[in-house]
Parts: structure tokens; sequence; C-alpha cells
């Protein structure tokens, strides 16, 4: 199975390629180049130190970029490396936050392997309203940010941590918190929802 230990000893916080194993991936997402122009983006190939994008966005070699990537949260990193319809960017973050990315990279490389369930089984959807609340059981509400959208469940970006299991409304849909990332949480809904169902959001 894989594990992301890194190879080399700790340096600054933006490694040099080669410091992390890599992992092929396929995960859809957004990113967000210097002069706030938006992309659809998957990464390809990943390490806790950097990653690689295709995307139609062509940003230059050094440029800060924002993506927002499936199963992975936000990524902050600096342009390295271009090619056709695709660049590498090393990745700026805490140790902790790339122990947290190594954990989840080690998942998705060995989820196939382990027989683990697939915790996305509906295509993505792009909302146009990503400002919400988030309500709970005793009524309390909490602001947040849809940053990935599905028939079965969204990601959000919050800054209050609510607890695993957690029993929340998304607008009016139920749902509980699965999975924490450092942006936020990961809410699975109580039941398939339609579209007519997300409409508010799309």
């Amino acid at each position: 199975m894989y594990s992301f230990q890194q190879t080399q000893t700790a340096g600054p916080k933006q490694h040099n390629e080669g410091a992390f194993q890599r992992v092929s991936v396929n995960l859809t997402g957004r990113l967000m180049l210097a002069n706030h122009d938006e992309f659809e983006c998957t990464a390809i190939d990943m390490s806790p130190g950097d990653v690689l994008f295709t995307c139609d966005a062509r940003p230059r070699a050094g440029e800060r970029i924002i993506a927002y990537v499936d199963h992975v949260g936000r990524l902050e990193g600096i342009v390295s490396r271009l090619a056709d319809n695709a660049f590498v960017i090393q990745i700026n973050a805490t140790d902790r936050k790339r122990e947290k990315l190594a954990a989840q990279l080690t998942w998705i490389a060995n989820k196939h392997e382990l027989g683990l369930p697939e915790d996305r089984r509906h295509d993505r959807l792009a909302p146009r309203k990503t400002r919400t609340e988030i309500t709970l059981d005793d009524g309390s509400k909490y602001v947040c940010r849809i940053i990935d959208l599905s028939l079965s469940g969204a990601a959000v970006d919050i800054e209050t941590r609510l607890p695993l299991g957690a029993a929340v409304l998304l607008g009016s849909m139920k749902g509980r918190v699965v999975r924490h990332f450092q942006e936020g949480m990961a809410i699975e809904f109580l039941g398939i929802q339609s579209r007519e169902a997300l409409r508010e959001f799309l």
C-alpha cells in the first residue's frame, strides 16, 4: 500500500519536486490565477509537495495559484513547471497541512486495494450560489461557503468545526457531517437529492 512519507528532511514550506512520493490521481476542481480568473481543472499527479494540473489556464512560471480540489480541499502554491495544457505547482503549506494531505493521498491511493467505497457517487455540480447557512437541530446557524456539491453531498468552507456525525440542514437538505478537512467539512445527505432540491444553489 502507498504511504506518503517525506523522503528527505523538511526544509522550507515550499519543497523541491521529488521531496515526496507521488501518486496518479484524477481529481476535479477549480483554480484561480493571480488575476482572479477561475478555471475548471483536474489534478492528475500529486504528492504532499506538488501537484500536476491539466487546465485551460495559462499561468506564468512563479505565479501564485489557489485551487479547490475534490477530496483534498484548498491548495495554494507557486507554478514551477509549464507544459502543454498542464502545469505543476509547488504546494505552500504548513507541516500540519502537509501531513493531512499525505493522509488524504494515502486513502485515495489505497481505496481500491482496500475495497473502500467511493465517497462521491454522483457528478459534481457547479453551484452559482455558494454563500449559505448550515442549521443544527438546536436551531444554531453557521455561515458557510459551498465548495463542492452533488446529489449525495457537499463540501463546505466553514470556520466552526462541527462534530462528525452531527445532523445538519444545508438549505432544505438534511445531512450529517462525515469528514473534516482544513477549510471545513464534508456533508453526506440523508438521501439522494434531485436537481430540483438543489435548485436554490444552482
